[in-house]
């Protein structure tokens, strides 16, 4: 089987990616607890250890890895109906947080932890009978998205430089944030994409808002919606990679 590892990281990656894995566990049938509950569907159960490793008693685990500059969103994770899901050893988390800071993620705090995220990575990586590449989902308006998420990159690519490597990389927009910094951290970011990264779909924040807006006609969109169709998008495309591979498909869709 081959396998595709899943990392997220920041605040951004890690609400798009919980509820990514809610929508990958309800394709599968697999419960909160991790149990299979479907309809003993060959079509569920036939590519689900692309996503899941099963461990003792027919639970299957997200091939994931979750990293954080502080502990907040983890607490979070955790505590959502979906937690019990993950390893409890593959949340990483500092204690200080990045403060929207590309250089503290990529050079200070996000240098010290990038080690422990590389051990779980490993990890997860011998646990996979044939890894076909990873997928990041983080935001490059952050500190610790952008910051750190470009430094595992690159740090990945550098110890797997034959497996594909995917990003899902929301770009911060001035309509949507008054952060002064996003665009910095953004700019930072991309040389890391292009030197690094094999495909990397590009994720509009005032896109989704101007969704929002113009077609779903919300008033008021709150953050969860916008994580939601964010995770709608993402969803979507890994169906495709998800089915066929990497390698069996194109990137032009």
């Amino acid at each position: 089987m081959r396998e595709i590892l899943h990392v997220q990281g920041g605040q951004c990656g890690n609400q798009i990616g919980a509820k990514f894995w809610e929508v990958i566990c309800g394709e599968h049938g697999v419960d909160q607890t991790g149990k299979y509950k479907g309809e003993s569907s060959d079509l569920q159960l036939e590519r689900i250890n692309v996503y899941f490793n099963e461990a003792s008693e027919g639970r299957y685990v997200p091939r994931a890895v979750l990293m954080d500059l502080e502990p907040g969103t983890m607490d979070s994770i955790r505590s959502a109906p979906y937690g019990e899901i993950f390893r409890p050893d593959n949340f990483v988390f500092g204690q200080s947080g990045a403060g929207n800071n590309w250089a503290k993620g990529h050079y200070t705090e996000g240098a010290e932890l990038i080690d422990s995220v590389l051990d779980v990575v490993r990890k997860e990586a011998e646990n996979c009978d044939c890894l076909q590449g990873f997928q990041v989902c983080h935001s490059l308006g952050g500190g610790t998205g952008s910051g750190m998420g470009t430094l595992l990159i690159s740090k990945m690519r550098e110890e797997y430089p034959d497996r594909m490597m995917l990003t899902f990389s929301v770009f911060p927009s001035p309509k949507v944030s008054d952060t002064v910094v996003e665009p910095y951290n953004a700019t930072l970011s991309v040389h890391q994409l292009v030197e690094n990264a094999d495909e990397c779909m590009v994720l509009d924040n005032e896109a989704l808002y101007d969704i929002c807006f113009r077609t779903l006609k919300l008033t008021n969109p709150s953050c969860e919606y916008s994580v939601n169709r964010t995770t709608g998008l993402t969803t979507d495309i890994n169906s495709i990679t998800h089915k066929h591979g990497f390698f069996d498909c194109g990137i032009s869709y």
